[in-house]
């Protein structure tokens, strides 16, 4: 009989603590792993020197003027154009600075019938292009806009041929200066590639083409648009730091 008392005795103070042990437990804090912090993106650094290639299409209107007095007509030489540039940025905030230096052949042909010689066609081809320009652009990251300006040089060649018989009456060549105004967009693709797309006007000044005595002088104006895919490879550092 006494141990059945002193068992119930011990069963009834278990009994009593269960709750208190569970209250307890339930009053412990939760303990939650926190989200891992998002990763910010690489911030692109635009600096640094970048060499590359570029092609497209040209088209060069060219007027002449018979002594500069009578209009011989108009013409469009138009055709593609592939060539390289090399230069260097420096990136400040989101501003973008840069030089560059490009150089292109071209095949840019075209031709009229004169308007003052009806017996004679005036073409123009225009077989090289080179520009050194400034750039000033706003990089949005990965993406860089920008518009440039400078001085422009081409290399020409003038026909005057037979209409009847299509034999060259005349030829001559020279190598004009110019200015051009541009804009472009390009995208930084790995650490080091970019690629873009570029568009420029040249505004060439007029030259005075001499021809044999008999077919006398042109002078010749010239203006040219061209529009080019561009690929980039950037030295150095790909990353802001």
């Amino acid at each position: 009989m006494k141990k059945i008392l002193i068992l119930t005795a011990i069963m009834g103070a278990l009994g009593a603590a269960t709750p208190s042990f569970g209250t307890d437990l339930a009053g412990q804090p939760v303990k939650v792993k926190a989200a891992p912090l998002p990763v910010a993106a690489p911030i692109i650094d635009w600096s640094g020197y970048y060499i590359g290639a570029n092609g497209g299409w040209g088209t060069s209107s060219n007027c002449w003027d018979f002594n500069g007095v009578a209009s011989e007509g108009c013409h469009n030489s138009t055709g593609g154009t592939i060539g390289g540039q090399i230069g260097y940025r420096w990136h400040i905030f989101n501003m973008v600075y840069g030089l560059e230096g490009q150089g292109n052949w071209a095949d840019f042909r075209g031709s009229n019938v004169s308007t003052a010689f009806p017996a004679d066609t005036v073409g123009t081809t225009t077989d090289a292009f080179g520009l050194l320009t400034g750039h000033i652009g706003y990089a949005f990251n990965a993406i860089l806009l920008y518009g440039k300006g400078g001085a422009a040089l081409t290399s020409n060649t003038y026909h005057v041929n037979s209409v009847a018989t299509g034999t060259e009456i005349g030829k001559n060549s020279d190598v004009r200066w110019g200015g051009v105004l541009g804009a472009g967009a390009e995208v930084s693709l790995t650490p080091s590639w970019s690629a873009g797309v570029e568009y420029n006007h040249l505004f060439m000044q007029r030259s005075n083409i001499s021809f044999p005595a008999a077919l006398g002088a042109d002078r010749v104006h010239q203006d040219i648009d061209l529009i080019t895919a561009r690929l980039n490879y950037k030295f150095g550092s790909p990353f802001a730091r």
